[in-house]
C-alpha cells in the first residue's frame, strides 16, 4: 500500500521541524535586537555579534550536518521497516562529533583575535568580537549534540520534541538575554555584549540536557556508545564529508559578505547583520517544510515508493513558492519597523533599508533551494549537493560579488550576487530531481 501525501501529513512534520528549526536564528536575532540597544557603543557592539555569528554559523553548519546524515539513514531504515540495524548509529555520531567540537574549541580559543581579523574586524569591533566569541564557543558542543539528537527524532519522523526542546531554548535565551545584557537593578550589573554571549552559552546548555531527556525516556536509541562501529558509520561518514565541503564553500560565501561588509565600514557591517540575520529567519522557516522533505523522502526512498517521492516533491515546490511570498510580502508591509527593532542608529537604518527589499524578493527562490536540499540529504544523494555548492559558490558567487563591488554596489552588490547564488542553488537540482525519478515513478 502506497503512502498517502496531503498537506496534513506534510504539515505534521514541517510545523513543528519550522518552530525548532527557527531556535537558532531567534537566538542571534535576539542578540542581535538586545545588543543593538544598548547605550555604550552599540554600532560596535552590534558590528562584533555579526561577525562572530557568521564564524559561529560556519561552525555550527559545518559540523553539524550529522543531523541531515543521521536523518537520512534512520529514516530510510524506518522506511524499509529495519531500524533495529541501526539503532546504535546515533550515539556513535554524537560521540564523534561532540569530541571534533572539544579539538575546535582548543584551536580556535587562542586564535580568536586572528581570526576575527580574516573578517576585517579591527580596533574596538575586534575587541567585542574576541570577547563575544571566547564566552559563546563554550555552548559550541551543547549545539552539536543537540543537533545530532534532533536528527535522530527527524529520522524517526518526529518533529513534535525538537520543537519542545527548542521552544524552551529560544525562551530562556530571551529572558537571561534581557537580564544579563541590561541587568538588574540593585542585583545584577549589566553585562553587556558578554551578557549576551552568557545568555546564549546557558540556552544551549538547556537545550543540550532536555534532548538528552527526551531521547532516553521517548524513544528506544541509546545514548551509551557501543562499539563496534554500526555497519553504516562508512556511510554516515561519507555523506558527513560531503555535506562537510558543501558546508565550507556555503560558509566562503557568508565569509566573503560578511568581509566586504565589514570593509565598507562599521554602519555598513551592523546594516549587514541586521540583514543577514533576518535572512537566515526566512532561511529557517522554509526549513521546516525543507525537513519535512527531508524525513519523507529518506523514508519513501527507503520503501521504494517513488510515486509517493514525486508526489511529494510537487507538493513541496508549490509550498515553498507560497511560504516565499507570503515572507516578502510581510516584510514589505513592516518594511520601516523592523529596522527600527534593531537599531535607532540613522546611518545604520539607511543602509538597511537601501538593502532590506533585495532580502525580501529573494525569498521565494530561497524557498524552493532549501526544499531541495532537504530532499536530497533525504535521498543521501549528498554529492550533489556538493558538487552544486562548489561551483554555484566559486563560479556565481564569488566573481560576481567582486565585480559589483568593483563597481561601487557595496551592500546592494553582496545581496544581489547572494540572489544569483541561491538561483544557481536551485535550478539544477530542480532538473535533476525529474531527470532521476519521474520515470522510476511511471514504471511503480
Amino acid at each position: 500500500m502506497k503512502n498517502a501525501i496531503n498537506l496534513k501529513l506534510i504539515n505534521k512534520l514541517a510545523i513543528p521541524a519550522l518552530i525548532s528549526g527557527i531556535s537558532e536564528p531567534i537566538l542571534s536575532i535576539t542578540d542581535t535586537a538586545i545588543i543593538g540597544n544598548v547605550q555604550v557603543n552599540a554600532v560596535e557592539s552590534l558590528g562584533a555579534v555579526g561577525i562572530v555569528g557568521a564564524f559561529m554559523s560556519m561552525l555550527i553548519w559545518v559540523f553539524g550536518q550529522t543531523r541531515s546524515a543521521i536523518s537520512s539513514i534512520v529514516s530510510q531504515y524506518v522506511g524499509a521497516n529495519n531500524l533495529e540495524a541501526v539503532k546504535n548509529l546515533p550515539s556513535q555520531a554524537i560521540f564523534i562529533v561532540t569530541s571534533i567540537s572539544l579539538l575546535i574549541i582548543l584551536t580556535t580559543y587562542p586564535l580568536a583575535s586572528e581570526i576575527f581579523k580574516l573578517y576585517n574586524a579591527s580596533d574596538l569591533i575586534l575587541d567585542y568580537s574576541v570577547m563575544y566569541y571566547k564566552i559563546r564557543v563554550f555552548g559550541f558542543p551543547f549545539t552539536l549534540f543537540t543537533i545530532a539528537v534532533f536528527g535522530t527524532f527527524r529520522g524517526l519522523q518526529n518533529t513534535f520534541y525538537p520543537m519542545i526542546i527548542a521552544i524552551i531554548g529560544a525562551l530562556a535565551n530571551i529572558i537571561l538575554d534581557y537580564i544579563l545584557v541590561y541587568g538588574i537593578q540593585d542585583y545584577i550589573e549589566p553585562m553587556h555584549i558578554k551578557g549576551a554571549a552568557y545568555a546564549s552559552v546557558i540556552a544551549q546548555i538547556i537545550m543540550a540536557i532536555l534532548s538528552a531527556i527526551y531521547l532516553l525516556t521517548k524513544t528506544s536509541i541509546p545514548l551509551m556508545v557501543s562499539f563496534p562501529f554500526n555497519k553504516e558509520i562508512k556511510r554516515f561518514g561519507i555523506m558527513v564529508a560531503n555535506l562537510f565541503v558543501r558546508t565550507v564553500a556555503l560558509n566562503v560565501t557568508l565569509y566573503f559578505a560578511t568581509r566586504f561588509a565589514t570593509g565598507y565600514g562599521k554602519n555598513f557591517i551592523a546594516a549587514y547583520t541586521i540583514a543577514i540575520n533576518l535572512w537566515f529567519l526566512g532561511a529557517f522557516i522554509i526549513d521546516g517544510y525543507s525537513s519535512a522533505g527531508n524525513i519523507l523522502s529518506g523514508k519513501f526512498y527507503g520503501a521504494k515508493d517513488y510515486k509517493s517521492l514525486v508526489t511529494l516533491n510537487q507538493k513541496l515546490i508549490k509550498i515553498g513558492i507560497i511560504v516565499g511570498v507570503v515572507l516578502a510580502l510581510i516584510g514589505f508591509i513592516i518594511y520601516k519597523p523592523t529596522g527600527l527593532l534593531f537599531t535607532k542608529e540613522a546611518p545604520v537604518l539607511e543602509k538597511f533599508y537601501n538593502v532590506f527589499w533585495i532580502v525580501l524578493l529573494m525569498q521565494p527562490i530561497c524557498s524552493i533551494a532549501f526544499i531541495f536540499d532537504g530532499v536530497f540529504k533525504g535521498l543521501g544523494k549528498t554529492e550533489v549537493l556538493r558538487n552544486l555548492l562548489l561551483v554555484s559558490t566559486f563560479i556565481v558567487f564569488v566573481p560576481l560579488v567582486y565585480t559589483l563591488d568593483y563597481f561601487g554596489f557595496k551592500l546592494n552588490g553582496i545581496f544581489i550576487a547572494l540572489t544569483f547564488w541561491m538561483i544557481a542553488r536551485s535550478v539544477p537540482l530542480l532538473i535533476y530531481f525529474r531527470k532521476q525519478f519521474l520515470q522510476l515513478a511511471k514504471n511503480t
